[in-house]
């Protein structure tokens, strides 16, 4: 029997794949949210993974309509808040890529984790949206990340009104990378993922956790962050070497991913 009642999770060619699979709209509710933190958990460890790939399931009929309406009363909203949020902790302690393919409606905690992704693949039938403000709460993740992302005025209108887009309007704010026909999906992302494992696993780290130190600093403050994970934790690999030994060795290199 598998370990995960609410997911499917694997790991393969360096991506570890979190699929949504609690039809019929993966509604997020406390236990499915605490498997996607233990499969996170999973990735911790692999050195050589390039990517995090979330996706839905095929008999889902979307990627996530958000978090459970009932998690969010008063005996529950606590431990809904931290096993939702702790998602986003781990995905920013371990620093790897994160990539979406979205099909369907990405709703409330399913168009946060959308926001939380680095790269977004997408359908003409993606819609995207922030409704919490209707049921007269609001979403904590959004409230940070969407303004990074498409904007301050943007962000404020679509939180404070709840307002639904779709994908053309998603790819214009710059919420979503590529938008593609349903039947190219699995194709677009894997073009995304081919060129990651072209690449070393701690430079892309290492990458992600600089933009993540950078945000809302002054250059000078930034700077300091930024140049102490190039020189005390990237320039530490093998793999940092390697890349400058086999360009100037013009070679292609041969990544440990160490």
């Amino acid at each position: 029997m598998s370990e995960y009642q609410f997911i499917r999770f694997r790991i393969e060619q360096q991506v570890g794949r979190i699929t949504l699979a609690r039809p019929p709209l993966n509604v997020f509710h406390i236990p499915m949210m605490k498997e996607i933190g233990k499969a996170l958990d999973q990735c911790m460890g692999q050195h050589d993974m390039v990517a995090i790939l979330f996706d839905s399931a095929p008999e889902c009929r979307a990627f996530s309509a958000g978090v459970a309406v009932e998690d969010h009363k008063a005996e529950t909203v606590y431990q809904m808040l931290d096993s939702f949020h702790n998602i986003f902790r781990t995905i920013e302690q371990m620093a790897k890529p994160t990539v979406a393919i979205v099909d369907g409606a990405a709703l409330g905690g399913g168009c946060e984790l959308v926001l939380g992704c680095d790269i977004v693949v997408a359908s003409e039938r993606a819609r995207f949206g922030q409704p919490e403000i209707k049921l007269g709460v609001f979403p904590p993740i959004a409230a940070i990340l969407m303004p990074r992302i498409v904007g301050e005025k943007r962000a404020r209108e679509l939180i404070l009104t709840g307002e639904l887009i779709d994908a053309a309007e998603a790819m214009r704010l710059g919420l979503i990378n590529h938008l593609v026909p349903s039947e190219q999906l699995e194709q677009k992302a894997q073009e995304v993922l081919d060129k990651l494992r072209e690449l070393a696993a701690p430079a892309l780290e290492a990458a992600r956790r600089a933009m993540d130190v950078a945000r809302g600093q002054t250059l000078e403050a930034a700077l300091g962050k930024v140049e102490d994970i190039y020189l005390n934790e990237l320039m530490k690999t093998a793999d940092a070497h390697e890349g400058i030994a086999a360009f100037l060795e013009k070679r292609r290199p041969r990544w440990r991913h160490r």
